[in-house]
C-alpha cells in the first residue's frame, strides 16, 4: 500500500471526517491496544443467549468458547472446548469429549455440566432467546422451550425464589433442592375458561399468540383471562396441586416439560452427549455458533440479571476476558491467562470501538487508530476500487440485505401492497449508485453461494416492474398512491442504510406516489422495535450462521424468533419442517425452494441485494483471512511489528 494514495483519499474526504477527529480525541486516557477494530455500533449485550447481532457476536466469540469453532481460512469445523467427538451411525447422537485443560477465567474447569446448564438456560422460555429455535433439533428441546406438555408427561416445577438486595442467596439458587420439583402431570383443572385438557401451554389458558411472539402468555394477559389452571402433579408418589397464583394450589414460577427428558446429557464431567430428532448435516457447525457457548452458572446466580455481565463480575472461558467497557467508546479485551490455548494467542490487549459512522471509522483507519474496519462510506468506494488497494478487496458474503414488512399493520396485510412495494424498487440502481462494491441485486432470500442450493432455479420475487407495481397498488385501493397512509422505514444508524433508504423513498414516491418517512435509530432501539413489531418497514440483513439454506428460510416460520414480520403460512411451515428432516439432498433442496417461492410470492420481506465484504485491514496485520462469514477470531491474529514500523516511518517521511 502506498502511503501517498492513502493521504490523497484522506484529503479528498476531509469534510466527512471532522466529527470523527473530534470523537477520536475523547479516547486519550487509555494506553494503546495491540489491535483495534471498529465494531460498528454500541452493542446490546454480551450474553450469548440474548444476542442476535454481528457486533455482539464478535465480542461474545472472544469471551466465550463453545464445543467447536470454525477455521478462519476454510470455515471448516475445528475442535474448541471439545477436543474430539463421535457421531452415531444414524447421524443423530453426538458425543463430545471435553479437553481436560479447558478453564473458566476463575480457574475452575469447564465441564459437560456447564453445557447442560447453559443450553437449558438458552432454551428456557424465561430467557426468551431469539435463537432458541436453532436448538430445537435436539429431542424434546422444542417442547421444553415452547412450554408444551400433555397429561402424562414428565414436568418440572420451578418454585419462586427470593433475592436479597438484587442477589440470590446461597439458599435460593435457581435449581437448588426444594426449588425445582419433578414429577408427572396427572390432571389439569381449568378455572373460568375452556381449555383442552391434553394440551398445556405455559400453565395457562391456551391462547393464540400475537403474530411474531412466542406462545408464552404475559402476566397481564393471564389476569385478563382469569385465574390460571390448577395442575395435579405426582411427585414421589404423592399428588400435589399447583396454580400460578398460588390461590388454589402451591404457587410456582414456571411449569415446563422436564428438562431431564431433553436429550442433552452430561455422561460425566468431560463427556457431553446430544441426540437430535433427525440427522442435522450442519449440527457440528452450529456448536461453534456463539449461542451454543457455555456460561458460568455460579457467576450468573451470584448476581442480578445484568450485573453478572460487568467486567468485575464476568466469568468466561474464551481466549479473552472483559477488561473494561466504556459506553459509546470501546470494549477492551485482555488475553485470558486461564485459556487452554493461551500460548497461541498473540494479542494481549484488544479494543473494539463503538463507532456507528462509516466515515468516522474510515478516518480512524486512515490515521492509524484502527487496524480493521468492517465497512467504508459508499462515497469513497469508487476511489478505493480505482486505486486497486490491497487492503480493500470486496468479496462475496453469505448474506442478504432486505427490508422487513410488518404484516400486522393494516396496509401491509394486503399482499398486493407488499408486492407493489417490492416491484417498485430498482435494486440495480441501489447496487450501482449507492453500494458500488460488487453487490448483486437479489430476487430471492438465499444467496447463490450455497453449493447444494445454487444448481436449482432460484425462487423469484419479481424484477423491477413499475407498471405492474402501480397496477397492484391501484387494485389494492390506492391508485396513484391516493389514500395510502404515510409509512416509515426504520434502520439502524449507518451512512449506507441512510443512502439506500433515501433512494427507496424517492423510488416509491416517483413510481407509486406514496410518501415515506425515514427514521434512523440506535442499534439497541432498532433491535427492540423489530422484535416487538414496532415498525412499518425495517431494514434488515442476515448473514448465514452456517452454510445451508435452512439458516435463512427457517427464520420465517410462524412465530419464529427471528421472523419479526408477523407473517405466517402453514404450507411454508410444513415445507420447512419436512426439509429439515429429509435425508435426500435433492428432495431437501426442492422443498426449500418451494418454501422460498411461497415467501417470495407473499413477500413479507423484500430482498434487495446479496452482500459483499467491504472490510479494510492494515497491511501489517496477520491472520485475517477473507471468508464468506467475515469471521476473524482474534486468537488467529497477530501484528508484524517490523512491517508496522516501516509503514509508520514511511508515513512520517511523506
Amino acid at each position: 500500500m502506498k502511503i501517498g494514495r492513502q493521504k490523497t483519499i484522506a484529503f479528498a474526504i476531509t469534510t466527512l471526517f471532522s466529527a470523527g477527529a473530534i470523537y477520536a480525541l475523547s479516547f486519550g486516557t487509555l494506553p494503546p491496544a495491540d489491535y483495534t477494530f471498529v465494531n460498528s455500533t454500541e452493542i446490546k449485550t454480551i450474553d450469548p443467549a440474548a444476542a442476535t447481532g454481528v457486533p455482539e457476536g464478535r465480542i461474545i466469540w472472544e469471551l466465550f468458547e463453545g464445543l467447536t469453532s470454525w477455521d478462519p481460512k476454510t470455515l471448516k469445523t475445528i475442535p474448541a472446548v471439545a477436543e474430539s467427538w463421535t457421531v452415531s451411525d444414524d447421524k443423530r447422537t453426538y458425543t463430545f469429549k471435553l479437553r481436560d485443560n479447558a478453564r473458566w477465567s476463575n480457574g475452575k474447569p469447564v465441564t459437560a455440566h456447564d453445557f447442560v446448564y447453559s443450553w437449558r438456560r438458552f432454551l428456557h422460555p424465561g430467557t426468551a432467546a431469539e435463537y432458541a429455535y436453532e436448538m430445537w433439533y435436539v429431542e424434546n428441546a422444542e417442547k421444553f422451550s415452547k412450554l408444551q406438555f400433555d397429561i402424562g408427561d414428565p414436568v418440572e416445577i420451578e418454585l419462586p425464589i427470593k433475592r436479597e438486595n438484587g442477589k440470590r442467596t446461597d439458599s435460593a439458587r435457581e435449581f437448588a433442592p426444594g426449588k425445582l420439583l419433578r414429577g408427572k402431570l396427572v390432571a389439569k383443572e381449568t378455572v373460568g375458561a375452556s381449555v383442552p385438557t391434553n394440551s398445556v401451554v405455559n400453565n395457562s389458558v391456551v391462547k393464540t399468540p400475537e403474530a411474531g411472539k412466542s406462545a408464552v402468555s404475559t402476566e397481564a394477559s393471564k389476569s385478563a383471562e382469569g385465574p390460571s389452571p390448577i395442575y395435579t402433579v405426582e411427585i414421589d408418589g404423592v399428588s400435589r396441586k399447583f396454580q400460578k397464583e398460588g390461590k388454589q394450589g402451591e404457587a410456582y414460577k414456571w411449569m415446563l416439560f422436564d428438562f431431564e427428558h431433553v436429550a442433552i446429557k452430561a455422561i460425566d464431567a468431560s463427556t457431553l452427549q446430544v441426540r437430535s430428532n433427525h440427522p442435522v448435516p450442519y449440527f457440528l457447525e452450529l456448536t461453534g455458533f456463539y449461542p451454543y457457548a457455555p456460561v458460568n452458572q455460579e457467576c450468573i446466580e451470584s448476581f442480578s440479571e445484568q450485573d453478572w455481565l460487568k467486567p468485575e463480575n464476568l466469568v468466561s472461558n474464551g481466549p479473552y476476558r472483559l477488561k473494561s467497557r466504556r459506553l459509546r467508546d470501546r470494549i477492551r479485551l485482555e488475553k485470558s491467562d486461564t485459556y487452554w490455548d493461551r500460548d497461541n494467542v498473540k494479542l494481549n490487549i484488544v479494543d473494539a470501538l463503538a463507532v456507528g459512522s462509516d466515515s468516522t471509522g474510515l478516518n480512524f483507519y486512515l490515521t492509524g487508530q484502527a487496524d480493521w474496519i468492517e465497512t467504508v462510506p459508499a462515497t469513497v468506494i469508487p476511489e478505493l476500487l480505482r486505486q486497486n488497494r490491497p487492503d480493500f478487496q470486496p468479496s462475496p458474503q453469505l448474506a442478504t440485505y432486505y427490508y422487513r414488512l410488518n404484516v400486522t399493520r393494516p396496509v401491509m396485510k394486503d399482499v398486493r401492497v407488499r408486492r407493489a412495494l417490492g416491484l417498485a424498487i430498482n435494486k440495480r440502481q441501489i447496487v450501482e449508485n449507492v453500494t458500488q462494491s460488487g453487490q448483486q441485486p437479489a430476487s430471492s432470500l438465499v444467496p447463490p453461494l450455497i453449493s447444494e442450493y445454487s444448481p436449482y432455479e432460484p425462487a423469484k420475487c419479481g424484477d423491477h416492474n413499475p407498471t405492474e407495481a402501480r397496477k397492484l397498488l391501484a387494485e389494492a385501493g390506492y391508485p396513484g398512491g391516493r389514500g395510502f397512509p404515510k409509512i416509515t422505514i426504520q434502520y439502524n444508524s449507518s451512512d449506507m442504510h441512510t443512502s439506500i433508504a433515501e433512494l427507496v423513498q424517492y423510488q416509491w414516491k416517483t413510481i407509486l406516489g406514496i410518501d415515506v418517512a425515514l427514521q434512523s435509530q440506535e442499534w439497541g432501539t432498532y433491535l427492540d422495535n423489530q422484535q416487538n413489531l414496532k415498525y412499518d418497514i425495517s431494514r434488515a440483513g442476515w448473514g448465514a450462521d452456517y452454510a445451508d439454506p435452512n439458516t435463512f428460510l427457517s427464520m420465517f416460520v410462524t412465530n419464529g424468533g427471528n421472523n419479526q414480520t408477523g407473517w405466517s403460512n402453514k404450507q411454508y411451515d410444513q415445507l420447512i419442517r419436512d426439509a429439515q428432516q429429509e435425508p435426500d439432498e435433492k428432495k431437501r433442496a426442492e422443498m426449500f425452494h418451494q418454501a422460498e417461492q411461497i415467501l417470495m410470492d407473499e413477500m413479507p420481506i423484500i430482498p434487495v441485494y446479496f452482500n459483499v465484504s467491504t472490510e479494510m485491514v492494515q497491511p501489517y496485520v496477520r491472520g485475517v483471512h477473507r471468508n464468506y462469514h467475515n469471521f476473524h477470531p482474534l486468537k488467529a491474529i497477530s501484528i508484524d511489528q517490523d512491517a508496522k514500523a516501516r509503514l509508520q516511518n514511511s508515513s512520517k517521511g511523506n
